[in-house]
């Protein structure tokens, strides 16, 4: 299905192009979720925004191939890759507000799906939003960043796409709304051939919803794991430091 190998991401400078990512190679099986762990700025949103070269190419070099459904994304026109951003690949970032164009009400973003009212009612319902008659009136610029989450991940759903990829999923919501989230990406991802990436330091959360875990360090991406076996690597040490930091913050809360 999704196909990535990333050689080098590199950062242009108007002295030279540093390299920021090495070695970044795996396969997105479909019916799985796969999440990659990483501290702040060790490059996981980089990461996943070459998957569908989002990266500002005037900012970035990427050296490598990412392959969907065996085409090389990195080849194909700009009609055709948004039209794979549309309808096949689906992001949800983390700062999800700034995702939406603050002049348009939600009910613009709405109005692409496909007409089935009562099934985006159903949704709204389940991720605890307002029901259309409200939201459907309202800007990006009058929710909280917790909920512009919801109702991307909201979008993403309606959307049926194959892949969803999601940039820190829990941050700025609490605990009920993490659990909604994690119910919702499990069910998506055993439909069809769908699967899930994700990148977070939410470790609690990645060892709930992941078939498969990875950890991004020094700008290097690790095997993936299934979630037991991650956990159970204490062999490295910076891994080691990140989970016992990781568990010390959630025992605090």
């Amino acid at each position: 299905m999704l196909k990535v190998q990333i050689r080098e991401i590199c950062l242009k400078t108007p002295r030279e192009n540093r390299a920021i990512l090495n070695d970044a190679f795996f396969d997105l099986a479909a019916n799985n979720i796969f999440t990659i762990l990483g501290k702040n700025g060790s490059g996981k949103s980089t990461l996943i925004k070459a998957i569908t070269n989002l990266l500002d190419s005037k900012s970035y070099s990427v050296i490598g191939e990412i392959y969907y459904n065996n085409e090389n994304i990195n080849l194909l026109s700009a009609e055709k890759l948004q039209e794979i951003r549309k309808n096949n690949i689906k992001y949800v970032f983390q700062d999800a507000v700034n995702s939406f164009d603050p002049l348009k009400k939600l009910k613009y973003y709405f109005d692409f799906l496909a007409k089935d009212s009562s099934l985006i009612e159903e949704t709204l319902d389940y991720f605890l939003l307002p029901p259309t008659r409200d939201l459907f009136q309202m800007h990006s610029y009058e929710v909280s960043g917790g909920m512009a989450q919801r109702i991307s991940f909201a979008l993403a759903i309606l959307s049926k796409p194959e892949i969803i990829i999601l940039d820190e999923p829990t941050s700025g919501i609490d605990s009920a709304i993490a659990n909604l989230f994690l119910l919702k990406l499990k069910e998506f991802s055993k439909l069809n051939n769908n699967s899930v990436l994700l990148v977070t330091q939410d470790v609690t959360f990645a060892e709930k919803v992941s078939d498969k875990i990875a950890f991004l360090k020094n700008g290097r991406l690790s095997e993936f794991y299934e979630p037991q076996q991650f956990i159970s690597k204490t062999d490295d040490q910076l891994l080691t430091e990140f989970l016992s930091a990781t568990n010390k913050i959630n025992n605090n809360e």
